[in-house]
């Protein structure tokens, strides 16, 4: 990969706070989650990084990273002998976000759980919902709105089904859209919701849309962690917070069972950002897109065939697998990986996305993609949406980016749609 998420706050912070080399865990905050800036020179350095478990942030192969480390993942970083510098308490520095060149809003603008000024287009988990029934009861026969299961905290995980009869299980080609599987990452649940106001208004005047929602069954998880995203906006300022509630929190992108914990990809600590859990599907999450995803198993066939899992981000288009970083591997053949391929960089040309290989930078382990791929042969890309860089503040892009950012995937999406029935089609072959 090329150069990603550095941001203009690790400058902004850098005028504020005093530049401290080798810190001591004295040093560390107050929430036990510290940021540092480590400087790498390379793909190998940015991996000695990665592998002590740290939350990376920015991803460059030469120079300064952004990462998120507990006391045993600092300590490990400082083994490392790598240039670190000591940024500050990792929510304390999350909570200057939204702040920096907006006013505090007047009193009752900001309730218990809601987004800072400068964001409040954004959608919390009361909001999303209110829009998912607004669409139910506007398009009745094209959508069908169920819960999944719940979550830790015993939110419902919503699903909506697009089809031209949602009330029917019918013989078609199916495909499953996940976004907010990480809490800070929001833009993807506006995208989840583009997505689908796109299909469902545009479907009586576009022919295009049309087709494809009549020749598929569309399921669409808005929000796979809506404890995490509540938690990340409770205080009226970000925390940037990752995991979900359970506990410490487990890093439900590390969760799925293919490849649990196998390569390095993950940590084993409960108070790490990147914590894969106590086992695989631990977490109420996971075990409940599992379930759905297993319970289209019909007939000894997967009905599902294509994900497609939004993340922020960095601009990226990634496929399996991420446990290793050879192109093939058991399970996974030149053919599949050649068309994995090829889709993926067709996507990105449409969106101007850098479209790659998971694990072309470094592993991670226990994916939504490597278990949707390794378990059930179903087509599966994660896009890392806007920003293409920002440190810390990446995460949070004001709402004025959402409309420009999320049409930005229309092709894109158009594009997987249309392959959804045989993703090979798209280097000549059949299924």
């Amino acid at each position: 990969m090329f150069t990603k998420r550095r941001g203009m706050i690790a400058a902004v912070l850098g005028l504020c706070l005093p530049v401290l080399v080798g810190t001591t865990s004295t040093q560390a905050a107050n929430s036990g989650r510290t940021v540092y800036e480590i400087t790498v020179k390379n793909v190998e350095q940015l991996r000695q990084v990665v592998y002590t478990g740290t939350d990376l942030i920015d991803e460059t192969t030469n120079g300064p990273v952004t990462v998120i480390a507990n006391a045993s993942e600092a300590r490990a970083l400082r083994r490392t002998g790598l240039p670190m510098k000591y940024i500050g308490d990792a929510e304390a520095e999350f909570a200057k976000l939204g702040k920096v060149d907006f006013k505090d809003p007047v009193p009752g603008q900001i309730g218990t759980q809601d987004f800072p000024s400068g964001y409040t287009g954004y959608h919390n988990y009361a909001e999303m919902k209110a829009e998912l029934d607004k669409t139910v009861t506007a398009h009745p026969n094209l959508v069908r709105l169920s819960s999944i299961g719940k979550s830790f905290q015993n939110r419902d995980l919503w699903m909506l089904k697009i089809s031209n009869n949602p009330a029917v299980d019918q013989a078609k080609p199916e495909v499953i859209i996940t976004c907010n599987q990480h809490a800070r990452e929001h833009l993807t649940v506006e995208m989840c919701l583009h997505f689908i106001q796109r299909l469902t208004d545009g479907y009586a005047t576009n022919s295009a849309l049309k087709a494809l929602v009549d020749s598929r069954e569309i399921w669409v998880v808005p929000s796979v962690n809506p404890d995490g995203a509540e938690y990340d906006i409770a205080t009226g300022s970000f925390r940037g917070w990752r995991k979900n509630r359970q506990g410490n929190g487990t890093d439900l992108n590390r969760n799925f069972g293919y490849k649990w914990g196998c390569c390095g990809g993950s940590s084993g600590s409960s108070t790490s950002d990147t914590y894969r859990g106590t086992a695989a599907f631990s977490a109420p999450e996971t075990q409940r897109i599992r379930d759905f995803v297993n319970s289209r198993v019909v007939g000894g066939v997967q009905q599902i065939k294509t994900n497609i899992d939004f993340h922020t981000f960095s601009e990226l288009v990634l496929w399996p697998f991420g446990w290793t970083t050879n192109n093939t591997a058991p399970g996974l053949d030149a053919n599949e990986e050649r068309a994995f391929r090829t889709l993926g960089q067709q996507m990105a040309a449409t969106n101007g996305y850098t479209p790659e290989q998971s694990s072309d930078l470094y592993i991670t382990d226990g994916t939504i993609d490597d278990w949707m791929w390794g378990q059930h042969k179903i087509w599966s890309y994660t896009f890392e949406m806007y920003p293409s860089s920002g440190g810390l503040n990446g995460f949070y892009p004001r709402d004025t980016v959402i409309a420009a950012q999320t049409t930005r995937n229309d092709k894109a999406t158009d594009l997987f749609l249309q392959y959804s029935d045989c993703v090979k089609r798209v280097i000549g072959q059949t299924c």
